[in-house]
């Protein structure tokens, strides 16, 4: 099922909130058990030269070590931009204006996400 305006305007919604709350537990619920996560800070924070984590085990490590090293991370919105079966989240946030690709399973709960940031 294509990804509809409604649901990539809530997701993303709900996606930011989470992150401004620095709730984990509500970000992680977005994902599936066994998604993938890409990011260069994985690389530079978890010391993964591949840049990617599989499972939320593994991605809970390391949110928890971002959000203890900005307590006062904080995201705005700037745009939502939808394909057939990702999103994409255009916000500011620490490091300028960033944006996060989402890929969505069937259930509508992301299976693979990757970061993207000023270079």
């Amino acid at each position: 099922m294509p990804i509809t305006t409604e649901f990539m305007l809530h997701f993303a919604g709900e996606w930011i909130a989470a992150w401004n709350a620095h709730d984990l537990e509500c970000i992680l619920s977005h994902y599936t058990d066994d998604f993938e996560m890409s990011s260069p800070l994985i690389v530079q924070l978890m010391d993964e030269p591949s840049g990617t984590l599989k499972g939320k085990t593994a991605i809970r490590g390391y949110w928890s070590k971002a959000l203890a090293r900005l307590p006062d991370l904080h995201f705005d919105l700037e745009e939502v931009l939808v394909g057939a079966s990702s999103v994409v989240i255009l916000y500011r946030g620490p490091r300028g204006s960033s944006a996060e690709v989402f890929w969505f399973d069937a259930e509508n709960k992301v299976c693979r996400a990757a970061a993207h940031y000023p270079g």
